[in-house]
């Protein structure tokens, strides 16, 4: 039976994520900062740990306790909407801390036992926004752009170990609390030279109306990246995403 190792579980995606492999008889682990398995159904096949992925001791600790895995999921992530102006720069010290100095270290940390085995698949979740520039957006759009710079260069040094890499990018997903997390980080309604433009971007975040991406479409996409060899580097999950990767083809 194999197992999977899923960061950032407490809710949207990562919780998705989790209960897909569930579904599927894998064994899944199931990381985040607070640990409370009651939004996961119980099952022998499931542990919870606690994991802070800007934290080295933190990763360390946890992926002691998880021991042998076969496929990592970086979907941890934290985001915030703001004019690159205006944004705080401890605010793009903590997406950056987050999303990509965390999807690194976690990588690091489970590599060595993937390289030694020459076995197992790192599924990065990062952002269809790194296929399309949108306002407001820049520090976290350069963080999930690092990612998948990080991720590409990755999977050529990787191949050799049959270690495969791949990337999911996911659309906009009102329906998780990563969007409600991401307007609660939003600045620039006090600032005349850009309020109308904050006021509109937020009516487009409340917009379902629009395709959307769910949880289920990324669970899926994370699922085709961790069991199928023949699967792209890039899947885009969600309707928008989809329609955004077709663009730039």
């Amino acid at each position: 039976m194999k197992t999977v190792l899923v960061t950032g579980c407490s809710s949207g995606f990562g919780l998705e994520i989790a209960r897909c492999f569930l579904a599927r008889d894998w064994q899944v682990v199931a990381t985040m900062r607070t640990p409370h398995a009651d939004v996961l159904p119980p099952s022998d096949r499931l542990r919870v740990l606690a994991l802070d992925v800007t934290d080295p001791e933190s990763i360390r600790k946890a992926v002691e306790a998880a021991g042998p895995i076969d496929v990592l999921v970086n979907n941890a992530g934290f985001g915030a909407a703001s004019p690159a102006e205006l944004v705080p720069i401890a605010t793009v010290r903590e997406v950056f801390e987050t999303n990509a100095i965390g999807t690194i270290a976690m990588t690091q940390a489970v590599l060595p036992q993937f390289r030694q085995r020459r076995a197992g698949v790192v599924v990065n979740v990062t952002s269809s926004v790194t296929l399309k520039a949108l306002p407001l957006i820049a520090a976290y759009r350069a963080s999930k752009a690092a990612v998948n710079a990080f991720t590409e260069s990755m999977a050529l040094e990787l191949e050799q170990f049959g270690v495969r890499v791949r990337l999911v990018l996911p659309g906009r997903a009102p329906e998780t609390r990563f969007g409600e997390n991401a307007r609660a980080h939003i600045h620039g309604f006090e600032h005349e030279a850009y309020a109308d433009l904050v006021k509109g971007v937020v009516a487009h975040l409340a917009d379902t109306s629009a395709p959307i991406t769910r949880a289920q479409d990324v669970a899926e996409a994370v699922w085709r990246a961790a069991t199928d060899p023949s699967s792209p580097m890039r899947i885009p999950a969600g309707a928008d995403a989809e329609a955004w990767a077709a663009e730039v083809r």
